[in-house]
């Protein structure tokens, strides 16, 4: 550790003494009363205790404790994934209202309950005042107050589970049930199961309402109740000691994690990338297979409406964050909702069926491998998988030692390859990526495009790319559809839309250089909005016209007897390469830094060649 990094702890450790300290003195309160509690272990009455009867009312409590924990787990699971998922309005209030037997005294709590199955109620009277004095009334009121740990952390972990795993787990054929059983619930099950166990504590050590709802049969806590009244402190410690027992035990339940692994992050050396692909070893013949897709959706202020029929099946959408690019993506996958369009591929009507009806594979940003699953298991997860399939991309995509492990013992690269070997082992055609390669850095992103583009050499599925790169546009399809505000720019075929953008904002979009608008003039010459006229070949052009234009690089030359003046005005890197950035009249183009001047001082004065200037009719000219 460098000096620097030593002050700097050293700093950060005294600033937190104060917090240590009132951390230290709550710990030393709370565990406290257990040490002094040691002593009176050897000083208890231990001749005196009736064990029959302390051994009764333990069964009492652990009985009805555990009928309580059956009856808050089967209704608790579902209130919880309701509260967390639902929208519907009141919604928040019975959160709150089921939240509320935490905040009140135990015997509020069973004066409540007295209202509602006391003898004199008529709900009381229905059952003939047997859901009070008895075993039934303590489960019933144990079930009152120990509800809302479950409810509060089934509510907690649904929150918190990532509503793609239930996206791609529809988009691999499963239909609601089977997704919250096979992927939400196992998901949330460790914040789940700690809940239970703080419930069934909860139920156990229960006093107030239960002395008020069931005297009789004594549960434990009434039951110490009852013999400190009458013996007083010293036969209390032999009565602790289960209710100690039980409670250490539910304690460690409450955070032991069965699924507990190790959490190291497994890379090979090759982690990032595909192994050899032999072209057309399993790709299946396409044929015509096309996607066609008209989709509009409203979403409060915003609204989508883009159409397209590409005739090629490598396929980009692209545009700005908040384009509407994804959410295209998930209304051909199903998972949202088309107001007025159509979802087509080939001759079958996609947007007829559900997304577990779609036969597609979906792989959102994170590549939603569900985290309770090893390789093989995700693997094995589609309705449909085919196992011979998927022996063999686990053999082709290099994942052949991989099957036992988990997502979070995988690096990036492998995660990927996982999630093509899952949607590709369905034998799917139609292939959704959104923003695949978002959240990796430039040399990992590089690497996986080269290898998804081999693979879609290989394979003869419709692949849809989401992304805001250009690059990887270029890279990944023959066809791209730019869009922004939910509205399409221009759709094509990539060599088309790159070489002539229809407006200066796709030209933006995608990333292109020494791009603009003018008039045509006479003479050949196009006139920018600044003045300047630039020569072009092209005499096909209509005077007056409205065109856009674009210069090569390689068309500006720095010259003695160039006929326009200009200065440096900075210099950019892009793809490895130098580019200077030259102003002439207003306008400012990149140049190859090769040919920039080798002095950027004093007068400069650049040459156009005209052949390097392409020019073609402006969008709505």
């Amino acid at each position: 550790m460098t000096p620097a990094a030593q002050v700097t702890a050293q700093a950060t450790v005294k600033r937190s003494q104060p917090l240590w300290w009132l951390g230290a003195l709550l710990a030393v309160y709370l565990c406290a009363p257990f040490v002094a509690s040691i002593p009176q272990i050897g000083q208890a009455d231990w001749a005196g205790v009736d064990w029959h009867a302390t051994w009764s009312a333990v069964g009492v409590s652990v009985a009805s404790a555990s009928v309580a924990a059956v009856v808050i787990l089967l209704g608790g699971v579902p209130l919880g994934y309701w509260l967390a998922r639902s929208r519907a309005r009141g919604i928040a209030l019975i959160g709150f209202v089921v939240q509320l037997p935490l905040a009140l005294p135990p015997l509020t709590s069973g004066v409540l309950l007295l209202f509602l199955i006391g003898p004199y109620s008529g709900i009381g009277q229905l059952f003939g005042g047997s859901l009070t004095d008895s075993f039934t009334g303590i489960v019933l009121a144990e079930t009152f107050v120990a509800a809302p740990f479950l409810i509060v952390a089934a509510r907690s972990a649904f929150s918190a589970v990532d509503p793609v795993y239930d996206d791609v787990a529809a988009t691999l054929g499963h239909h609601a049930a089977s997704r919250f059983f096979r992927v939400t619930l196992p998901i949330a099950w460790p914040a789940i199961r700690a809940g239970l166990a703080l419930a069934w504590l909860r139920a156990f050590g229960e006093f107030g309402a239960t002395v008020m709802v069931a005297y009789h049969p004594y549960s434990l806590p009434v039951y110490t109740y009852v013999v400190f009244g009458g013996q007083g402190l010293p036969a209390m410690m032999p009565l602790l000691l289960p209710t100690l027992g039980i409670a250490i035990i539910c304690a460690v339940l409450s955070v032991y994690s069965r699924g507990a692994r190790s959490t190291l992050a497994v890379k090979l050396d090759n982690g990032d990338e595909l192994t050899t692909i032999t072209p057309g070893a399993t790709a299946s013949d396409s044929g015509n297979l096309r996607l066609a897709f008209a989709a509009r959706r409203h979403l409060g202020a915003f609204t989508l409406d883009v159409a397209w029929q590409p005739q090629t099946r490598r396929l980009a959408i692209i545009g700005p964050s908040g384009s509407g690019k994804s959410l295209a993506l998930r209304i051909i996958a199903g998972l949202e909702r088309n107001d007025a369009g159509s979802v087509t591929l080939g001759a079958t009507d996609l947007g007829a069926l559900p997304p577990e009806r779609r036969q597609i594979g979906y792989m959102p940003q994170d590549y939603g491998l569900f985290p309770h699953m090893t390789v093989a298991q995700q693997l094995a997860f589609p309705v449909d998988a085919d196992a011979a399939s998927a022996r063999y991309w686990l053999a082709h995509l290099g994942l052949d030692a991989l099957t036992q492990r988990l997502p979070h013992q995988l690096s990036f690269g492998q995660r990927q390859r996982v999630a093509l070997a899952r949607a590709l082992s369905r034998h799917t055609q139609l292939l959704l990526f959104d923003e695949p390669f978002a959240a990796l850095d430039t040399p990992r992103r590089r690497r996986l495009q080269q290898s998804l583009r081999a693979l879609q050499r290989e394979v003869g599925a419709v692949t849809v790319i989401v992304t805001h790169d250009p690059d990887e546009a270029a890279l990944l399809a023959d066809e791209v559809l730019v869009i922004e505000q939910g509205r399409v720019l221009q759709a094509g075929v990539v060599a088309d839309v790159f070489q002539q953008p229809a407006t200066l904002r796709v030209a933006e979009l995608l990333g292109l250089h020494n791009v603009g608008e003018g008039i045509v003039r006479a003479g050949g010459t196009i006139e920018t909005p600044t003045g300047l006229r630039l020569p072009c070949a092209d005499t096909s052009l209509a005077v007056g016209s409205r065109v856009m234009w674009r210069v090569s690089p390689r068309a500006l030359v720095a010259t003695q007897d160039g006929a326009w003046p200009g200065c440096i005005a900075g210099t950019s890197l892009r793809h490895g390469d130098r580019y200077v950035a030259v102003e002439i009249a207003g306008v400012t183009f990149d140049i190859a830094a090769e040919d920039a001047p080798a002095s950027q001082s004093g007068e400069l004065r650049f040459a156009i060649d005209a052949n390097g200037v392409l020019a073609w009719p402006a969008h709505g000219a």
